[in-house]
């Protein structure tokens, strides 16, 4: 009888327990699924959960109504344009939009977020619309009016004073010293841009200095070893737009090195570039195939390896770049490739590519590759390095190749569902701050 009347509890209890699980369940499927993806860009999604509270926001995209991907690129002011992609999901398949805007170069964190929220905001209206929890939405259609419209002045149609010109000044340097090491490195840039859509033109000015003083050990006491690099240049590059698929554009320098045997360098360039997608596209896709034909004109410290002092080189170069930033992920692939036209020997080969994948629910992997055949370092000093050049990187030496790779791998189980914020502990970085 004891046996019969705990089993009966037991069935009574688990009974409501599923039946309150149910009724949650229930409940939550009343409330939009969202997946927030930014791919290429940052969000505080601290901020975007606490400012949004109607929608359930989803760890894993493939449990979401709606996938939003976000990405943005650099605008002509220093800005940026920020484009989000609604992707309708499950029973919302067939609804898919999206939205742009730009910001201000000076605009603060706090700002973008601002507006990157309204936008979300709105993108998710017509979705969730067609919940229970459209009953809570309130929308506002009036415009706010100026201070200029409240005193019955006449707004005209906006006018850039600068003509689109963007100019930077900047200075930086740094100071490192301990009892055997000294380093101070100080540099500074001018820089004038003007972007379009039809023209993009850029002039710059740079120059920085490197002392680095070492102090070891010897059989004869304590020795020292002083490396003094500097380089500056000047650069000019134009690129007009042809259509939506050509450009063209020319690219002009000169600069000066020590680190890579460099006293003075004359560089000019021409090129033309193909977009197999329409570059209004680029958030999204991006193939580019690019040939160019340039001239250099070099004189060396020192003697080159080849024993030269001066030279004038011509050289051709192709170029290609792909790019798809999706719902699956990222992806980028790159390969370009230059030489001489004095002696076809002479050349470079680089390919990079890289792949940020989210494979299924909570399983991604990421990689990241580049490598480089070096065949035209033909600006090496003659004679080989001391030791110390090799060790504190004095000057540029020879390698016939270069490499470098990164990788991971990730897999998130569990809850697919978060919409909780707790800041503890964080100090502002997100990080715990327990020691």
């Amino acid at each position: 009888m004891r046996i019969k009347t705990a089993f009966a509890i037991t069935a009574i209890l688990l009974s409501l327990s599923f039946t309150t699980f149910s009724q949650n369940d229930t409940k939550n499927t009343d409330k939009l699924k969202v997946y927030i993806d930014c791919s290429n860009t940052w969000c505080d999604m601290t901020f975007i959960r606490t400012e949004i509270n109607l929608v359930d926001f989803m760890l894993d995209r493939t449990a979401a109504d709606v996938h939003v991907l976000i990405t943005n690129q650099n605008t002509g002011s220093g800005g940026s344009q920020y484009q989000l992609i609604f992707f309708g999901q499950n029973s919302f398949k067939n609804l898919q939009d999206t939205l742009r805007f730009n910001t201000d170069a000076n605009a603060t964190n706090f700002e973008v977020r601002d507006i990157l929220i309204k936008y979300i905001k709105l993108g998710l209206t017509p979705y969730i619309a067609k919940t229970t929890a459209a009953k809570d939405v309130t929308i506002n259609l009036k415009r706010t009016e100026t201070e200029s419209e409240k005193k019955g002045e006449k707004t005209e149609a906006t006018k850039d004073p600068w003509n689109y010109w963007v100019y930077r000044i900047g200075t930086n340097g740094n100071i490192n010293a301990d009892k055997v090491y000294k380093s101070l490195r100080y540099s500074g840039n001018v820089s004038a841009n003007r972007t379009t859509e039809e023209l993009k033109v850029s002039f710059s000015l740079y120059a920085s200095k490197n002392k680095s003083t070492f102090e070891y050990e010897t059989s004869n006491g304590t020795e020292k070893f002083t490396v003094n690099n500097h380089d500056y240049g000047f650069s000019h590059f134009l690129v007009k737009s042809i259509n939506s698929h050509w450009s063209y554009g020319y690219e002009a320098n000169y600069n000066q090195s020590t680190f890579s045997n460099n006293k003075g360098r004359v560089y000019a360039k021409t090129a033309v570039e193909y977009d197999i997608f329409p570059y209004k596209d680029v958030n999204n896709k991006l193939f580019t195939i690019s040939y160019g034909l340039d001239i250099r004109y070099n004189r060396y410290y020192d003697t080159t390896i080849y024993e030269k002092l001066r030279e004038t080189l011509f050289g051709h170069g192709v170029e290609a770049n792909i790019s798809f930033n999706q719902k699956w992920g990222t992806t980028n692939v790159g390969i370009n490739y230059h030489n001489y036209l004095n002696n076809w020997k002479y050349y470079n080969l680089g390919i990079s590519g890289g792949v940020n994948v989210r494979i299924t629910g909570g399983l991604s992997f990421y990689v990241y590759a580049f490598a480089g055949l070096i065949r035209d370092q033909i600006y090496l000093p003659k004679g080989g390095a001391t030791e110390q050049e090799v060790l504190t990187r004095r000057r540029q030496l020879a390698s016939g190749y270069n490499y470098y790779t990164n990788f991971g791998i990730s897999y998130r189980f569990g809850s697919k569902l978060n919409n909780f914020v707790n800041p503890r502990f964080e100090g502002g970085n997100g990080g715990m701050m327990f020691f």
